[in-house]
């Protein structure tokens, strides 16, 4: 995996990504506080067959952050200039968490740049309990109340992959930027609702998959978005949490490869 900075004009400055292979462009989105090295199974899995291109959010990695009190039709728009500056489309999208609320905002703003879109944990429409416990932890979040050990007990257990898998995300956990962190907590906190009344006009092949353990991207969300999009598929994976690509790569890659079409333009057709 190379890693590589872009530099876009004003307002979003450094983005860095990383990059290996060669074909289709698969572009994958992590969630709040983790980074591009976090999709490194899916990179290994796929870059054999397409371009595998896994980008640093803003205030992730090596990105830079985002001006003012962004929400999350700014991260749309951000990946907008970035798919915009390399170049890309159509691509597919894989969005894991706040990525794939980012990439459901994308499918819907720029429905001729994705040839389909696969949402791993993934809100939608939150209950009112659960729409107040998240609002209040980004409160948290936003006056400096950083809890590292609370997302890491709810999204691990104790097998041995999950304990693996634990350290790594404890570690960018802790080294993420404290302005990216909150602005993409808020923005994840208040985004469930954004682009849900538009996953009808979702006409690419879409993925809703999910941990059939994680308590709050849960399997009903992943079903709901999967029967509201016209081509949409839910899979849901027993025993799983939060950050089942770490946890189960070998189960979600092998879903991923029976999800990815080939558009027109891979066959030679525009």
């Amino acid at each position: 995996m190379t890693l590589t900075t872009l530099q876009l004009s004003e307002p979003y400055g450094r983005v860095t990504f990383r990059v290996s292979g060669q074909g289709f462009p698969l572009v994958l989105l992590h969630g709040v506080g983790m980074q591009s090295a976090a999709w490194y199974p899916q990179v290994e899995a796929f870059s054999a067959h397409c371009q595998v291109i896994a980008l640093d959010l803003p205030g992730h990695g090596g990105s830079d952050t985002l001006a003012g009190e962004p929400a999350l039709p700014d991260y749309v728009a951000w990946l907008h200039a970035v798919v915009t500056a390399m170049r890309l489309g159509p691509i597919h999208l894989v969005g894991h968490s706040m990525g794939a609320l980012i990439s459901a905002g994308y499918t819907v703003s720029h429905p001729q740049r994705v040839a389909s879109v696969a949402l791993l944990n993934g809100v939608f429409r939150r209950s009112s309990a659960a729409r107040k416990a998240v609002v209040a932890r980004a409160n948290d979040i936003q006056r400096g109340c950083f809890d590292l050990e609370t997302p890491l007990k709810r999204w691990f257990g104790d097998r041995p992959a999950e304990q693996k898998a634990r350290g790594k995300v404890s570690d960018w956990l802790s080294s993420v930027n404290t302005k990216g962190y909150a602005d993409a907590y808020a923005a994840f906190a208040a985004g469930d609702e954004k682009y849900a009344d538009q996953f009808s006009q979702i006409r690419c092949p879409l993925l809703a998959l999910t941990g059939a353990l994680d308590p709050n991207s849960t399997s009903e969300m992943a079903e709901a978005m999967a029967d509201i999009a016209p081509q949409g598929h839910a899979v849901i994976i027993e025993g799983e949490r939060h950050m089942v690509n770490l946890t189960a790569p070998e189960k979600v890659n092998a879903i991923l490869k029976d999800w990815l079409p080939t558009p027109a333009a891979e066959r030679g057709t525009a």
